[in-house]
């Protein structure tokens, strides 16, 4: 399994564009074969903030997801509305138990 896990941050008064950016690449995403989950949420004390959390099957699905067309408009939209401080990480799950 494949976890991403990240933020970042977009301008102020660029939000409501962003959320409908966001809104587009989540439903696309969802629909992907072995998406298991894929969101993004505000931060509670930040608004500009939103938490990345992406769980893939495996790699070649990740891999895959990031070739699709609803990803490419999702990175050009985000980059046009000044999506700044992007930190995210990709964790390989080897082990997966519910807690």
């Amino acid at each position: 399994m494949i976890v991403v896990a990240g933020q970042f941050r977009f301008p102020a008064e660029n939000l409501d564009l962003a959320r409908a950016a966001m809104a587009a690449v989540i439903a696309g995403s969802r629909a992907e074969e072995g998406c298991l989950r894929y969101a993004f949420s505000h931060d509670v004390q930040d608004p500009c903030v939103f938490h990345v959390s992406e769980a893939w099957t495996d790699r070649p699905a990740f891999d895959a997801h990031m070739t699709q067309p609803h990803f490419a408009d999702w990175r050009a939209s985000a980059g046009s509305l000044g999506l700044h401080d992007r930190d995210a990480t990709i964790y390989e799950a080897e082990a997966v138990q519910t807690l």
